[in-house]
This record gives structure tokens, C-alpha cells and sequence, in this order.
């Protein structure tokens, strides 16, 4: 049985198997004016995107969500990545929700809610604006405290069958049963006001949400007629050792965010690279950039312009470019991300008192 497990630790090797073996859609970049992480192939599948695809270009009403499982006050850049993309379709006209999944976290990661809720008010919420998110056109709720989502929860648990979650999850334990259920409300809450297309972004780990949710809309279609939601999957940022996904269990392989860049660049520095053997070689043949995990950095995260990227790639490709030279490219991007990431937080925090959540 082919299981993706958004509570688990297994990951997929073949992006291009997981399209075919999930009836996932093949990222074309059909959206207007695409962000990097479109173009650069990152945003990799799609599953349902077509009606919202509609509604940017007819300029009809839509939304994104996301969530954030406050559990430490830290992130990755996996993190960064739903928030461009939440950014992406705000700027297009998107209506933004950002749930704190407090009851999840408790119920699948043992984390009380007064915790969860400190996590994501001195830490989670300001590193988000800080990422990019427009808190003046966002709408911040915590699960706990938003009654619309845990009733649709519970009505949902009257919608699936036992042997579906298993098929769907993997298992039946009842934390998750209930955390999956409350994430599907999540997903569909923003259509309890009004209908409209809604487009959810995050890793591919997340999908089983995505696909419960858009069962149960065939479901209960005649009551809410909700829309079904589209799914939007970025890939994940590799680990400095090459190993597909950054693991707090490879600690010298992985960067978090913040992370002190001196720190950062002890990491870059010893990370895989692309680079041949020898000299001669590398200067004869040039770099396998592709299994360069400095490369992949400045490719996923720390270089917007195309052109300077593309340079890059064909210099270091060709072997005019050395490794350390591409290192100390991401060293010192790396140092102006995360110093613009701090101060960005410390503005941030300041605008929580302002901030629009849901009671």
C-alpha cells in the first residue's frame, strides 16, 4: 500500500513517481508572472488548480491557507517556501488565512496550548511576516479557539469510514484521526462565509489532507457547496549531505531559521558539492551542479534574480567556477538572509497587538 504520512518520518524518493502513483498534476506555469520557485521547477505538482487558476486570471474571489505547528521556535526553509507561495496569491488578489494548528500540536505532538500559543505569537507569526506574509491582508486564527472549525470537525467525523483513514493515513490513531479531521475543517473554513476556489500550499507530506478534504466536499456538497481545494506542493529543501530533506537528526546538515550565519557558513562550507576530484578535472569537465547542495540553497532560497543564477550554473557548470567560490556566494547570502530575517522578526512582533484572528 502507497501511503504518504504527514505525522511521519518517511519520505519519498522520486518526485515524478509520487505525480504518477497520486494522480498528482505536473507543475506547468500556467499562473501569472510566476514566482522562483515556479520557474525553477521547486513547485513541482499541483492536484485541482485549474478553478483557481480561473479566478486569478477573471479576478474572482479566492483564498490561500496555511498553517503553523507551533511546536519550537524554530523553522526551516521549508517554511519559507509556503510562505512565498502564500505571498504569491495574496498579491494576485488571494484572500490569506494562517491557522495555528495549537490542537493538532497537542493532540499528535504533545504540546499544551498555552505553549503552542506562546510559540506562535513571540516566534511562528513574526518569522512568517518577516518572511514575506502581509499581515494587513492576513487572517490569523488558533484552532482552539475558532468553534466554526472544531464543529465542521466533528460533523466531518460522521463522513468517513474507518477502513478510509487507513487507507488514506496508514492508521487509525485517534490523535491523528482527530488532528486530520480538524485540518480538513481548517482547509474548508475560509468557505463557511462564501464559496470560492481555495489553493492550499505545502509539502508534499501534507497531500493526504488535501485529498480527505476534497472528498468530503463530494460529500457534503448539497449543504455547503464548498469547492473542492487545490493542492500546491513545493519540493523540499534538501539536506547539506545530499540526503533528500533537511532532519533535525543530521544536525550538521541541516539550517534553521533563524540560525547564527556563522554557524550557517561552518555548515555550507562542509556541505556535498559538486565539484570533480582534481583541479584539472574539474577545470577539464566542470561541476555536477546538480548534486550541489550549496547550488541548491541559492537556486530554492537565497538568489531572486534569474540572470545572476543562471551565471552562476553556467560558470560553475563549465568548470569556470570553483566550489569555494559558489560556498562563499551562499556564505554570504546566507548572512544577509538570516540578518534581514532577525531584524524583520524584531518589526514583526510589534504588529501582533494589531493583528486580525478569529474568535
Amino acid at each position: 500500500m502507497k501511503i504518504i504520512d504527514p505525522y511521519g518520518s518517511e519520505l519519498p524518493e522520486d518526485y515524478h513517481k509520487l505525480i504518477n502513483d497520486f494522480g498528482l498534476e505536473p507543475f506547468t506555469t500556467k499562473l501569472p508572472r510566476p514566482n522562483k520557485l515556479m520557474r525553477r521547477g521547486v513547485v513541482f505538482a499541483s492536484r485541482g488548480l485549474e478553478p483557481v487558476i480561473k479566478a486569478i486570471k477573471q479576478k474572482k474571489k479566492f483564498y490561500v491557507l496555511s498553517g503553523i505547528m507551533p511546536t519550537s521556535e524554530k523553522i526551516h526553509f521549508g517554511n519559507r517556501s509556503v510562505v512565498e507561495n502564500i505571498k504569491y496569491f495574496q498579491d494576485r488578489g488571494g484572500k490569506a488565512f494562517v491557522l495555528v494548528a495549537d490542537l493538532e500540536a497537542a493532540a499528535a505532538r504533545g504540546i499544551d496550548l498555552k505553549t503552542a500559543k506562546k510559540n506562535a505569537l513571540e516566534f511562528h507569526i513574526p518569522a512568517y511576516i518577516a518572511l514575506g506574509l502581509n499581515p494587513r491582508k492576513t487572517t490569523f486564527y488558533f484552532q482552539s479557539e475558532n468553534t466554526k472549525v472544531t464543529n465542521l470537525a466533528y460533523e466531518f467525523s460522521k463522513k468517513v469510514t474507518h477502513n478510509e483513514f487507513r487507507a488514506i493515513y496508514g492508521s487509525t490513531d485517534p490523535g491523528k484521526i482527530m488532528s486530520a479531521l480538524t485540518q480538513v475543517a481548517d482547509i474548508l473554513y475560509p468557505q463557511l462565509e462564501e464559496p470560492m476556489p481555495g489553493v492550499i500550499p505545502v509539502g508534499i507530506d501534507q497531500d493526504p489532507h488535501i485529498r480527505l478534504a476534497r472528498d468530503l466536499v463530494k460529500r457534503t456538497r448539497q449543504k455547503y457547496g464548498f469547492f473542492s481545494p487545490a493542492g500546491f506542493y513545493h519540493k523540499y529543501t534538501p539536506s547539506l549531505d545530499g540526503s533528500l530533506k533537511m532532519s533535525k537528526s543530521r544536525p550538521e546538515s541541516l539550517l534553521e531559521l533563524p540560525e547564527d550565519a556563522r554557524e550557517a557558513c561552518r555548515k555550507i562550507r562542509k556541505a556535498l558539492s559538486g565539484g570533480r576530484k582534481t583541479l584539472a578535472e574539474h577545470r577539464k569537465l566542470g561541476a555536477i551542479v546538480e548534486n550541489d547542495m550549496a547550488f541548491e540553497l541559492l537556486k530554492q532560497h537565497l538568489i531572486e534574480d534569474d540572470k545572476k543564477l543562471n551565471k552562476i550554473y553556467r560558470d560553475y557548470k563549465t568548470g569556470k567556477m570553483l566550489t569555494k567560490e559558489v560556498k562563499d556566494i551562499a556564505c554570504k547570502e546566507i548572512t544577509k538572509f538570516m540578518s534581514k530575517l532577525e531584524k524583520g522578526m524584531q518589526r514583526a512582533r510589534k504588529l501582533i497587538p494589531k493583528l486580525k484572528f478569529v474568535r
